[in-house]
């Protein structure tokens, strides 16, 4: 039997496939192979059959195994991973690999696995009565089994209920277990609490199938003009102010085409994707939904991504990588709050989800949503230049006004940890009325720096150019650095002139939410960033309190920032906005007024009038006056004129070249001489650096930038698949790291 030669695909950072020996036929196109590659296995995909190889043939290695029978992925998946790795200029086997889930390749089986389904018998409703107090574990089980319908082994342990315990019932004959195909209890008499597809937010959690709410005038007329293009490629910016209803919208447009028999992918941002968020969606299509996110585990995200494959569920609601889940019959795309940076992955494949969304709208005929109440530059030029449909919202669904906005000046006022007194009496002013108050501060942390009264010294990161931060702690307080992540314990005295006066500078998170526990002790508050959290259910416990009324004050970052409904909340509080206000980055404006909109929109959501105060060095500042006085749609007209006149995106297109180093001048050289390459080569391509990154020196390398920027998007990519073979080549790229970043949303 004669030898095949197959090219394989292999997640490495090599543009280019390998060539291996099968005895007999070739295996399929787009199946997993598992291949010898240098002293150890590697998991790639079989891309093609090849007749010679530049390879002697007896040096050629044999394929160790075939994984699959059939291909992985459909033939439009196929199409979008070939785009993007175009595109991005990116090797095809780390597009490949970045795009299929980490348990495929590791070898797990692109298989949906049988699931233990449990059901208490009536021996054991019987025994519930009966149960000694210290049988607890037992009690659990049944208690969680009480509704006699059968309840998946999955749910049953999200819910903590052990699988010996569960066996113990089956020996005492109060519980059996049955073994079901995935899907084949979707069509079966049992209600939600039989299927759990989200194992993060287990169907047990008591959601209840909700009212749907009538639709507004507005909301009806933007459903009416999505469903009727929705046999075709149609992109769709849905511009709504924040508590317009946005997610209702698309809870309607997903209903008419789950109708139909077809599949919506809903792409959220990360920290926007919350157990609420996901519940929504839950009690509104109950077993007809999954997520994709990174709080799953491998094998639950593999799970997930098949069932879509298969058709089981309808809706997949996922972050940043879902968009690459292969669907049965898709029939919409949203991405909603499509102004989110999240969507663009900041290392590896340097990918935009958003922009994905559309290449795969493209390829597979089907409506893209953009929505947001604060669209992204790009994405309102499309609208204007009728690229995209732009339909608008412009009333909030409960007829709720939009907040004012105040400006609070605190230039040469006496501050209170940071707050003026009239911004305390203001706040006082609501609380005594029942009413919820959201301080805003985009810094964690206690202090973001901690200074020596005596000599200035500052306790700076030795591997960054950057300021350590101090954080308090009920164990012990501590110096960490936010970029590289790094911890030094906090010093006793000085290190330089041994003086013991340190100073915590600044405000974060930590201090105020300090501050005001002791000026406000009455009313209940909680702070809500990465650090309290990083629990499981934290941050659905904390907006569930929030929601209740039971807290008073909330503390918090950008996390908070979008996609919750208060309907207490009546003042939201603006703190430190004036970093966001001054920087090298040409986006800077446009980033600030996105989050201050966000931010501005919890408040006054409800029967309750909302009410916005900015505290800033900087009242007079223009960007401040046009979003007290101006829309943001009317602020983001300004900015686009800005570009315009600058002929920066969207008037123009950018890729972004880094480098990082241990020495300084090797990332300097590597970027000279990519500058050399593409200097004075078009007349439409500005080569602007190298220069030193705003923090230069990161985890202990240094790092340079250069940026190309061009007003014509097709010869930029032709002059980058042209010089990049000779880039790679180079002797100093070996030295360094180095990225390649297209349509580059940091510049810092």
């Amino acid at each position: 039997m004669s030898n095949s030669l197959v090219q394989v695909a292999l997640p490495l950072p090599l543009r280019k496939n390998f060539d291996y020996l099968v005895s007999g036929s070739p295996p399929p196109v787009g199946v997993r192979v598992k291949v010898p590659f240098g002293n150890k296995l590697l998991i790639g995909v079989s891309v093609g059959v090849s007749q010679n190889s530049n390879i002697d043939r007896a040096k050629l290695k044999f394929i160790d195994s075939v994984l699959d029978n059939s291909p992985i992925l459909p033939e439009e998946l196929w199409q979008l991973i070939e785009r993007t790795a175009r595109y991005y200029h990116h090797p095809w086997g780390e597009t490949l690999s970045t795009a299929l889930p980490n348990a495929l390749m590791k070898g797990e089986k692109a298989e949906l696995k049988p699931i233990n389904y449990w059901q208490i018998t009536h021996a054991g409703l019987e025994a519930i009565p009966n149960l000694p107090s210290r049988s607890v574990r037992i009690q659990q089980a049944l208690r969680a089994l009480e509704s006699s319908k059968p309840t998946s082994e999955e749910s049953l342990k999200a819910n903590e209920i052990q699988l010996a315990t569960l066996r113990k019932l089956q020996d005492k004959g109060w519980a059996t277990c049955s073994e079901l195909e995935q899907g084949s209890v979707r069509q079966s008499s049992c209600d939600q609490n039989c299927l759990e597809l989200n194992a993060s937010s287990s169907s047990n959690t008591g959601a209840q199938p909700i009212s749907r709410h009538s639709l507004t005038p507005e909301q009806k007329s933007v459903v009416e003009q999505v469903l009727a293009k929705t046999q075709e490629f149609h992109p769709v910016l849905i511009d709504g102010i924040t508590g317009s209803g946005k997610t209702e919208v698309y809870l309607n447009i997903i209903e008419h085409v789950t109708q139909t028999g077809q599949q919506a992918l809903v792409l959220v941002p990360e920290i926007g994707l919350t157990p609420q968020t996901i519940r929504r969606f839950e009690s509104r299509f109950p077993n007809k939904v999954a997520s994709i996110h990174s709080g799953l585990t491998d094998k639950q995200r593999l799970n997930h991504w098949l069932k879509a494959r298969a058709g089981i569920v309808d809706i997949i609601i996922g972050t940043r990588s879902a968009v690459f889940t292969p669907f049965k019959n898709l029939g919409i795309v949203i991405v909603d709050e499509e102004h989110d940076l999240s969507f663009k992955q900041s290392d590896g494949l340097r990918y935009s989800s958003r922009d994905l969304s559309l290449f795969r709208g493209q390829i597979e005929q089907v409506p893209v949503i953009l929505g947001s109440a604060t669209p992204s530059l790009e994405t309102l030029y499309n609208a204007k230049h009728k690229n995209f449909s732009h339909l608008l919202l412009k009333q909030r669904a409960t007829g709720a006004t939009l907040p004012e906005i105040t400006i609070e000046n605190c230039k040469d006022q006496p501050l209170q940890e940071g707050f003026t007194k009239p911004l305390l009496n203001k706040m006082y002013q609501h609380l005594k009325k029942n009413q919820q108050v959201l301080v805003f501060i985009n810094r964690r942390g206690f202090a973001p720096v901690l200074l020596c009264h005596r000599c200035s010294w500052m306790a700076d990161c030795k591997r960054c150019d950057a300021h350590l931060t101090l954080h308090q702690s009920k164990q012990n307080d501590y110096l960490q650095c936010h970029h590289c992540g790094g911890y030094q314990s906090l010093p006793t005295q000085c290190p330089q002139c041994h003086a013991a006066d340190l100073l915590a500078v600044g405000q974060g998170t930590e201090r105020v939410e300090q501050f005001l526990s002791s000026y406000f002790s009455q009313y209940p508050i909680q702070r809500i960033d990465r650090d309290t959290t990083r629990r499981k259910s934290a941050m659905s416990d904390f907006v569930d309190a929030a929601k209740k009324g039971d807290t008073k004050i909330l503390v918090g970052t950008q996390m908070l920032a979008k996609g919750h409904h208060f309907p207490k909340m009546s003042l939201v509080v603006i703190l430190d906005i004036d970093g966001a206000l001054f920087s090298s980055d040409f986006r800077a404006q446009e980033r600030a007024a996105q989050l201050i909109t966000q931010v501005s929109g919890r408040a006054g959501r409800s029967e309750t009038e909302g009410e916005v105060v900015i505290q800033t060095h900087y009242a007079d500042h223009s960007l401040l006056a046009d979003l007290k006085n101006k829309s943001y749609s009317e602020l983001a007209q300004r900015l686009l004129q800005e570009r315009k006149d600058t002929l920066l995106p969207p008037y123009s297109h950018i890729a972004l070249f880094r480098a990082e180093s241990l020495k300084k001048q090797d990332a300097q050289d590597f970027l000279r001489e990519v500058s050399s390459l593409f200097t004075n080569s078009n007349d439409a391509l500005e080569v602007l650096g190298p220069v030193a990154c705003t923090i230069s020196r990161k985890a202990g390398r240094f790092r340079f930038q250069l940026m190309l920027n061009s007003s014509n998007r097709a010869q930029l990519h032709q002059l980058i698949a042209q010089h990049l073979p000779t880039i790679e080549s180079s002797k100093r790229a070996s030295k360094i790291r180095w990225s390649l970043d297209i349509d580059a949303q940091d510049l810092l």
